[in-house]
């Protein structure tokens, strides 16, 4: 009876766990999760291709890597939310995490977020130490060098936090080959330089929001032409990358530069949009892309080595 009287009250509310679920995947911010997941497993899937490995063969190190690295970016990203509690309020796309709205206590998300790092980091070390190490390294660039130092601090804070972003794909690498050789360090460059111009668009979006929260974004400091500027430097550096990985082959690399030539014309045109928001979004919407069938064309172009 009282399930039916709740039901006619609230017709239109979610169940709760639903609820639940949403607001913990908003938590360890399961979109981050799941990109990071893609060059992580970029990395492990091209060390096994180049080392004439047999993934199925060693499927204990495919689990404890994806597994790990799943644990620790989650974990990172629940702390980045507990550290900004006091101003993730103050940002309209923000006033919606479980941090803000009070469904999940600071305590519970810190040991939570605590909990998963150092699983994943068990995990990690399963696969091999240098798995493990970076991983590390990882969440320390995040959570401290970012989250805890940075971003509050200076306009540099995005490329500062584009370390932590280009790690996962090392992560991967390591697990099956703890020597990092030429490949895996062409996987961080590309994530590395890849993120400024996609989190500039980003913070070009919501630079009210971050001015209003005093966070020191390139577009709240410099303004929107500098921050285009930028954006078109760091997509040029992106060309000479993928000549890094030519073991992959000629049609990899005919990809990777039409891509790369993609963005290139869509930084320059920013220059003369009447609109710069619209742009903004459309470069956002590119890069996103730009990622995803880079990394996914690896995967497949290695098969064929």
């Amino acid at each position: 009876m009282s399930n039916g009287r709740a039901m006619s009250a609230d017709a239109h509310e979610e169940p709760e766990a639903s609820t639940f679920l949403k607001d913990f995947l908003a938590l360890i911010k399961i979109g981050i999760v799941n990109s990071n997941l893609i060059t992580v497993f970029t990395g492990l899937w091209l060390a096994f291709q180049f080392s004439d490995r047999h993934f199925l063969n060693e499927l204990d190190i495919l689990v404890y890597t994806i597994f790990g690295s799943a644990l620790i970016i989650a974990g990172s990203a629940a702390m980045n939310n507990y550290i900004d509690t006091d101003i993730d309020p103050l940002m309209e796309s923000k006033k919606g995490r479980p941090t803000v709205t009070g469904r999940f206590k600071p305590s519970a998300v810190f040991a939570l977020a605590i909990s998963f790092i150092v699983i994943g980091e068990i995990f990690l070390f399963s696969a091999s130490v240098s798995a493990g190490i970076l991983g590390i390294a990882g969440v320390l660039a995040y959570v401290v060098l970012y989250s805890m130092w940075s971003k509050r601090r200076y306009v540099s804070n995005t490329i500062v936090g584009s370390i932590s972003g280009a790690v996962p794909p090392l992560i991967g690498w390591a697990a099956v080959e703890p020597t990092l050789g030429v490949g895996a360090w062409a996987l961080f460059l590309i994530m590395f330089i890849w993120q400024p111009p996609h989190f500039y668009a980003l913070a070009m979006k919501r630079t009210e929001e971050y001015r209003a929260a005093n966070i020191p974004m390139l577009p709240v400091i410099k303004g929107f032409h500098r921050t285009k500027k930028s954006m078109l430097a760091w997509v040029v550096m992106l060309f000479p990358l993928p000549f890094l990985l030519m073991e992959l082959g000629t049609g990899f690399i005919i990809l990777a530069t039409l891509l790369n030539i993609g963005w290139l014309v869509l930084a320059i045109r920013g220059f003369k949009a009447t609109d710069d928001l619209k742009w903004a979004k459309t470069m956002f919407i590119y890069s996103l892309n730009y990622m995803t069938i880079l990394f996914v064309s690896m995967i497949i172009f290695a098969v064929f080595i």
